[in-house]
């Protein structure tokens, strides 16, 4: 489906204003995406979507293929969303010790947010048999949250904050397999206990291999 913007001049300048199909399309995208975040791929319908954007099912389906190209949308605005919100928290700190400890804390407060939780944890346990497209997706983002750990940690090395004897690659895989556990088990348990009792594990091993 093609997208146009409408132009508005101001003065001399145009500026460029999201046309009202693509507004209708970012609000079924917005709408959904905590939706199926919380019930689920399989678990919402699209008689779910309609009754939180309250749009006829005509108004979903001129905008989307299906549903599945709506979980695709939902799951890219999730994962937007989160990366723009670690991005604030890393923000202004002044060490990259800081910013790993920011960013535990961060996950902590996910792990119990009425949000639903972790977008690649929910999304990557239903897609692995049944979405090859989602699975590739969260992969990708598994890989990429990895990845942020691994920089901080080898950016605080080349900043002589981290000793040079920490595997910054498996320090982030392990920091990623522990943060998303614990989400799950905060998630199940209704709390999240388990989660601050890794947080603070994590903690213990980040000064352990800090200068």
């Amino acid at each position: 489906m093609k997208k146009y913007l409408a132009i508005r001049p101001i003065g001399l300048i145009f500026v460029p204003v999201m046309a009202s199909a693509e507004k209708t399309r970012q609000f079924i995208i917005e709408k959904a995406a905590f939706l199926i975040n919380q019930k689920g791929m399989a678990g919402t319908s699209i008689s779910d979507i309609m009754a939180a954007t309250k749009l006829a099912k005509g108004g979903i389906y001129g905008n989307f293929e299906n549903k599945e190209e709506i979980c695709r949308e939902a799951f890219a605005y999730l994962m937007k969303y989160l990366n723009e919100s670690i991005a604030r928290v890393l923000q202004g700190r002044t060490s990259y010790k800081e910013k790993l400890l920011a960013l535990l804390d961060h996950y902590r407060e996910l792990a119990v947010n009425e949000g639903g939780g972790c977008p690649m944890q929910n999304f990557g346990t239903e897609s692995d048999d049944t979405d090859p497209a989602i699975q590739s997706m969260v992969a990708d983002a598994v890989r990429f949250t990895q990845n942020r750990i691994s920089q901080l940690i080898k950016d605080g090395i080349q900043a002589g904050e981290f000793k040079d004897t920490v595997n910054a690659k498996e320090m982030s895989i392990k920091m990623f397999a522990l943060i998303e556990g614990g989400i799950l088990t905060s998630r199940i348990f209704g709390n999240n206990q388990q989660m601050k009792l890794i947080i603070n594990m994590l903690r213990s091993e980040i000064a352990a291999f800090s200068v």
